[in-house]
């Protein structure tokens, strides 16, 4: 923070306090007396008057403490502009302790379990605990708290898998992460609107869907060209490449017709981040553990 904006923000702060201060001692230096009277403002709405009394004497010297205890706050406490504080206190520094703290009280339990085989781990109810507590903090937010996922987001409680559904597959997936990109077109670019609408009512056509079955039979000779190198021939994917499965009628964006046509206009390009460096060996090993006992 520039030294400008740390004066700006130290100056509105302490004026904020400094003001509340002068107005509670100001106002109540204007009342002749502590006793209530029957003086009045001058406001009345049905039939309700407003009288000009002092603040209780506790409830003038509670507003006069949270002001001092605010100074004593901000002395001790970052608050006004780039001053730290007496205390050195940061909001990383105390998560950097508390993660300290509990890699000390559960690192033993997490080195334990990460000694064990993730098909063992999946039998533990202990272990498949703490997994969902993993997976709500670090998982949920894409997938869901339920794992179900959502539209860009796969389910991951059923058998069918973008890369595989092995301890080995979900365990790569968890350490280096996925980088999805399916290219508009496929490998066609100059596919024509017509040609659009055909491979489309093909990949319908796998599972009975199809819209136009002149326009599917047209659309095997465009697949063949654009999508057979990612799909494969028979449709079925390739694990190895992340490339989905088209005949058994699971789909991350949609299975409409209008769905499938958007996805072959304009691609698809989705990542799932990374675990390592941000999850410890053990714990990817729980939370692989956990990921796998949801379809197995």
């Amino acid at each position: 923070m520039s030294t400008f904006w740390s004066i700006w923000i130290s100056v509105i702060v302490l004026g904020t306090v400094f003001g509340c201060v002068w107005l509670l001692w100001a106002t109540r230096k204007n009342q002749t007396t502590d006793v209530e009277t029957d003086r009045t403002m001058g406001h009345s709405f049905d039939g309700i008057e407003e009288y000009d009394n002092p603040l209780p004497k506790w409830w003038f010297y509670l507003f006069m403490a949270t002001c001092v205890f605010s100074l004593g706050y901000l002395a001790l406490y970052p608050g006004l502009g780039n001053y730290k504080g007496l205390l050195g206190w940061t909001s990383h520094n105390q998560w950097e302790a508390e993660v300290a703290e509990a890699e000390e009280k559960y690192g033993e339990i997490y080195a334990q379990y990460g000694q064990t085989p993730v098909e063992e781990l999946a039998t533990n109810e202990d272990a498949l605990k703490i997994g969902q507590r993993l997976f709500a903090n670090n998982c949920a937010v894409c997938h869901g708290s339920a794992a179900r996922g959502q539209v860009g987001f796969p389910n991951l409680t059923d058998d069918d898998w973008l890369y595989g559904g092995t301890p080995e597959k979900i365990l790569e997936t968890l350490h280096n992460g996925r980088m999805g990109n399916m290219p508009a077109k496929g490998v066609m670019p100059g596919m024509t609107n017509e040609q659009v609408d055909q491979v489309v009512n093909y990949v319908l056509s796998f599972s009975g869907r199809e819209k136009d079955a002149a326009a599917a039979e047209a659309g095997a000779g465009v697949f063949a060209q654009a999508c057979v190198a990612c799909h494969g021939p028979d449709g079925k994917g390739n694990q190895a490449m992340g490339a989905p499965n088209l005949t058994d009628n699971t789909w991350l964006y949609g299975s409409t017709y209008d769905w499938i046509k958007e996805t072959v206009m304009n691609g698809r390009q989705n990542q799932m981040p990374a675990q390592a460096g941000r999850l410890s060996e053990d714990q990817i090993q729980i939370l692989a553990a956990y990921v796998y006992s949801l379809s197995n």
